[in-house]
């Protein structure tokens, strides 16, 4: 699906005494516009990329505003301007949460296959990232990761550094009480 399709593929309005809403939706087709000028593959990349970090905050069927801000600091670098990050992470935020139990897996398979095994240890560890950002990974999330990384054709032997970096985030319900990985 296009951005303009997403968003709905009117004529942009000429009129210079545009309404408010008029003129926020114009800036959103420009932004729209740009982003649909970049090379597909790069579009694509870059779509699946922040659809797999919405999947990772919406593990626990809520995305924090800590989530959102470091999905998009996560997509700082990607050759996007800033207005442009927020479209994208706001889209992918929406797809997840309206598609997300039967595309999480589709999306997440077709970033593997168009992505180097850098390019998935690196998304990986931005997942554990935006799960982080709240200062807490439940037992949800940590589950969530597992699957995205099994997703990914990530070993549990190449997963092992990236979960030691987050051990202090880290934690899981378990029977009665709670468990956090930093207990001795």
């Amino acid at each position: 699906m296009s951005f303009a399709r997403f968003l709905g593929n009117r004529p942009p309005q000429t009129a210079i005494d545009q309404p408010p809403a008029a003129a926020e939706t114009e800036a959103v087709r420009h932004i729209v516009a740009r982003l649909e000028a970049l090379p597909p593959e790069q579009a694509r990349f870059l779509a699946g990329m922040a659809y797999v970090l919405a999947r990772a905050a919406y593990a626990d069927l809520e995305i924090s505003d800590a989530e959102t801000a470091a999905m998009e600091q996560e997509l700082t670098g990607s050759g996007l301007d800033a207005a442009q990050i927020v479209l994208v992470v706001e889209m992918a935020k929406l797809q997840e949460k309206t598609t997300g139990g039967t595309s999480d897996y589709l999306v997440t398979r077709e970033f593997k296959e168009s992505s180097t095994p850098e390019q998935r240890l690196t998304l990986l560890r931005a997942c554990f990232r935006v799960c982080a950002a709240d200062d807490s990974i439940s037992g949800t999330e940590s589950a969530t990761l597992d699957e995205i990384a099994s997703e990914l054709d990530i070993t549990g032997r190449e997963t092992a550094p990236i979960r030691a970096e987050f051990a202090d985030k880290i934690s899981a319900r378990l029977g009665f009480g709670s468990f956090s990985a930093n207990q001795d």
